[in-house]
C-alpha cells in the first residue's frame, strides 16, 4: 500500500480522535446544566470512570485499531507506518490547538 493512502489514513484518524475530543468537551461544559450539581458518592465516580473507559476505547480503536488489524494481516510495515503516520498526524493537531491557545491568549 502506498504511504500517501497511509498517510491519510493517519490524518482521518487523528482527525477522529480530535472531533471525539471535542464532542467531551462539549459534553463537559453541558453537563452541570443537563444534570445540575450531584452529591451522589457513588454514581458519579461510577459514570466518570466509565466515560474515562469509554474514551479509551474509542481512542484506542481510533488510533491503534487499523494498524493491528494489519499487522495481524501479515502487512506489518504497513501496521508499523500508519501507527507512525497517525502519530505524527495527531502530534501536528495538538501542536495546531495550542498554537490557536497562545494567539487567543
Amino acid at each position: 500500500m502506498k504511504n500517501s493512502i497511509l498517510a491519510r489514513w493517519g490524518i482521518t484518524h487523528a482527525l477522529g480522535v480530535l472531533a471525539y475530543i471535542f464532542l467531551l468537551v462539549i459534553f463537559f461544559n453541558q453537563a452541570n446544566d443537563w444534570f445540575g450539581k450531584t452529591d451522589q458518592k457513588i454514581i458519579t465516580p461510577v459514570a466518570a470512570l466509565m466515560l474515562f473507559v469509554f474514551s479509551a476505547l474509542v481512542t484506542g480503536g481510533l488510533v491503534l485499531g487499523k494498524p493491528f488489524m494489519l499487522y495481524l494481516d501479515g502487512r506489518k510495515k504497513e501496521g508499523v507506518k500508519l501507527l507512525f503516520f497517525t502519530g505524527i498526524s495527531m502530534f501536528v493537531l495538538m501542536s495546531l490547538v495550542f498554537i490557536v491557545l497562545l494567539i487567543m491568549k
